[in-house]
């Protein structure tokens, strides 16, 4: 037997004004990318909407919260080289699933990430558990290595093997792509 599902709470709705101020309606006050960030974290639902336009932004609204949070220089959780793979993607004929492969993927990856983070809470407990840990990791690796199959053609010729791609041209690539992503963050 299921239980009732509770209607789905409209989201906030934030307008952006051309002199680039972000408003909350549900609050009536101006907000920051900062502001937007933590109700992400907070898991507060909202959708941005140019004011003069009513054009639906807030992909490129969270875009942009993603490219600060990238750019402070702390943590970066997006690999030079998933960036290059993501971009290669734009305009390829696989492109189409790649958005549903994502959500899945992340879907996948925050499941594991309450099964660690409740593993993490028995260990203070006095038991440290390094086998689901293993366990866990080992399925992720598994999971990104049959994604990498299917979507880079090449994948088998320098991965699966043990083969080694040339590093050199790898690093070179990798250097351009920093710069690049230098340049944008300055502007």
């Amino acid at each position: 037997m299921s239980e009732p599902k509770t209607p789905a709470k409209a989201p906030i709705t934030i307008k952006k004004y051309a002199n680039r101020r972000l408003y909350n309606t549900a609050t009536s006050s101006y907000v920051t990318l900062d502001h937007l960030s933590q109700m992400v974290k907070d898991g507060d639902d909202f959708v941005v909407f140019d004011a003069k336009s009513g054009e639906d932004i807030t992909r490129s609204v969270l875009t942009q919260i993603i490219v600060e949070e990238e750019s402070k220089g702390g943590q970066n959780l997006l690999p030079i080289s998933f960036l290059r793979q993501l971009i290669g993607f734009y305009g390829d004929s696989l492109g189409g699933l790649v958005p549903r492969y994502l959500d899945y993927s992340m879907e996948a990856f925050s499941r594991n990430e309450q099964q660690m983070r409740d593993y993490m809470r028995n260990a203070l407990e006095g038991m440290f558990p390094f086998n689901p840990f293993e366990e866990m990791s080992k399925q992720n690796m598994a999971f990104v290595e049959s994604a990498m199959k299917m979507f880079t053609p090449f994948y088998q010729a320098h991965g699966a093997d043990g083969g080694q791609p040339r590093a050199d041209e790898l690093q070179a690539r990798l250097d351009a792509l920093q710069k690049q992503i230098d340049h944008l963050s300055k502007k």
